[in-house]
């Protein structure tokens, strides 16, 4: 598995992020059992958000509860938290960051966090009042680095002008079969061609150039909406055989080999899973551990629908 240097003094961070999006229903035995599996298997990086779960900071309270990290244990891992959606409506003012972050800790019972994302772009953001918020946060010591989420170069740009931290990731939707960030570039310049409409203002080449780790989430979900890719055989037929063919010569799980397709890829990517079954991270970490050869990178994508020029 990759790792990262991501983090203001932290430790490395995995490839693989194990999201707990999920946890809320679980019992505290199989939280535990989902992280500890996570961290047998190398996983370094755990991503929540004050949305998650049937109330704000439900799921967060929930790992809290649940997981315990010894001091050692706790500078070995990377946990991350996001803000700013709120009930119909975002918000990046510095009020509403710094109270977030206070009841993000108090809800995983840590007194940081390794990472801050900026969840959704806001558009009435001052990016000199989200300085003050990380500035404040920072200096306490409560957040150590900053990042964002489902942001483009320009808006990241924005926030740049007045935030002094470093922006270290940008979360964005990324699955072989949803990967306008890739696609674009590859079919650049062809008039009627849907795959040559650029969706993300070149984000995969800013990030690249800044050093920005893109993490990928719903990495096995077809489109913005749609079910998962690996088993549907109605809907993906030629790429769930060559997801099979390739995860039998590598001895690993179809759900690996997508998940060596987004690893693969030079930039610092990540893949944020969403399950709450432990043998599917097993799988995913499996899946990082393979370096696919350039032609069976480009023969997934082809089979995937996407035009090679």
């Amino acid at each position: 598995m990759k790792f990262y240097d991501l983090t203001e003094a932290g430790p490395p961070a995995s490839s693989i992020v194990l999201g707990l999006m999920r946890i809320e229903t679980l019992d505290d035995a199989s939280i535990a059992q989902l992280v500890g599996t996570a961290r047998d298997a190398g996983v370094s990086v755990f991503d929540h958000a004050d949305i998650y779960g049937s109330s704000r900071h439900a799921c967060e309270r929930r790992f809290g509860e649940s997981v315990s990290f010894t001091p050692s244990e706790r500078e070995q891992v990377v946990i991350q938290s996001k803000v700013g959606i709120r009930d119909g409506f975002y918000d990046f003012s510095k009020n509403h960051i710094v109270a977030t972050v206070e009841e993000s800790l108090s809800s995983l019972r840590v007194d940081y966090l390794d990472v801050l994302l900026l969840h959704r772009p806001d558009s009435l953001v001052e990016p000199a009042e989200v300085a003050e918020a990380f500035d404040e946060l920072h200096t306490a010591g409560k957040v150590r680095s900053f990042g964002v989420s489902n942001h483009t170069p320009g808006q990241i740009a924005l926030l740049a002008t007045e935030v002094r931290q470093p922006l270290v990731v940008n979360q964005v939707q990324l699955s072989v079969t949803h990967a306008p960030l890739i696609a674009a570039g590859v079919a650049a310049n062809i008039g009627g061609l849907d795959q040559s409409i650029d969706r993300s203002n070149g984000l995969l080449e800013y990030s690249r150039i800044h050093g920005m780790a893109l993490q990928a989430w719903s990495p096995f979900q077809s489109g913005y909406t749609g079910g998962v890719f690996i088993g549907d055989r109605e809907n993906n037929p030629e790429l769930n055989d060559v997801l099979d063919e390739l995860a039998r010569d590598y001895g690993v799980t179809p759900t690996g080999i997508a998940t060596a397709w987004i690893t693969r890829h030079p930039a610092k990517m990540q893949v944020v899973l969403g399950t709450t079954t432990p043998s599917r991270v097993s799988e995913a970490v499996a899946g990082s551990e393979v370096n696919l050869s350039r032609e069976q990178w480009y023969r997934i994508f082809r089979a995937a629908g996407y035009t090679l020029p």
